[in-house]
């Protein structure tokens, strides 16, 4: 990696430390000249792996349904076996839900960035793969991030029903909550709420407190260790 690129991922990882992550305006952002916006916002959405650091008597939730999908096993589950194709399918065009948009926020600016990221060791995927009857295996849901010492920002997810992803961004997002907590994480932090995530027991609480606690954690080493599990 060039000296360049080093400074450019350790502001980012800065910038996180101070609360902030990146948004374009739309996924052609870039090609319209339009800036990358840096969002602190005064309200922060978490699911709380270590709810005592916090002051909660309550951390994550796994609906039982979904528990039970995830028992059945009916994906393949990696971690950072295809980042880059995670993040493009995030920023990819999406049918408008009750929690997001049609519109994705990640422009090629904010694609790049963060595949510099995975290169650099700092942004991770867990990915959810349809086996087929031939063995091969089929991208049909996941999610990616950023680790910033023992917090992990979740950035996006996604899945694709219509290929046989039901629920596969949510068994994603378990695999990710049960991983970030074997590996020593305290939180996973969503930024905003929305009603994909209630069901999980996301938690809110006010922007002091979250960079208090990354004050705390953020320069905290922990190895991210990939994973595989069907």
């Amino acid at each position: 990696m060039r000296p360049e690129q080093r400074e450019i991922l350790n502001a980012v990882l800065e910038a996180y430390r101070a609360g902030c992550f990146p948004m374009a305006e739309t996924r052609d952002a870039a090609e319209r000249g339009l800036p990358v916006r840096w969002i602190r916002p005064e309200t922060r959405a978490i699911l709380p792996i270590r709810p005592e650091v916090f002051g909660l008597g309550e951390g994550v939730h796994i609906p039982r349904r979904l528990a039970k999908t995830v028992r059945r096993e009916p994906f393949v589950v990696t971690s950072d076996r295809a980042f880059a194709r995670v993040i493009a399918a995030c920023a990819g065009p999406r049918r408008e839900t009750e929690s997001s948009t049609a519109e994705t926020w990640i422009d090629a600016r904010i694609e790049g960035l963060f595949n510099l990221l995975h290169e650099g060791g700092h942004a991770h995927s867990v990915e959810a793969w349809l086996e087929k009857p031939d063995g091969q295996l089929l991208l049909v849901g996941g999610v990616y991030g950023l680790a910033v010492g023992r917090v992990f920002c979740a950035e996006s997810m996604f899945s694709r029903p219509e290929l046989g992803g039901t629920d596969a961004s949510k068994v994603a997002l378990v695999h990710l909550i049960e991983h970030c907590s074997r590996r020593g994480f305290t939180v996973i932090d969503t930024q905003f709420a929305n009603p994909h995530l209630e069901q999980f027991g996301i938690v809110e609480i006010g922007g002091d407190a979250y960079l208090r606690h990354v004050e705390a954690v953020g320069e905290d080493d922990v190895e991210w260790e990939p994973f595989e599990a069907s």
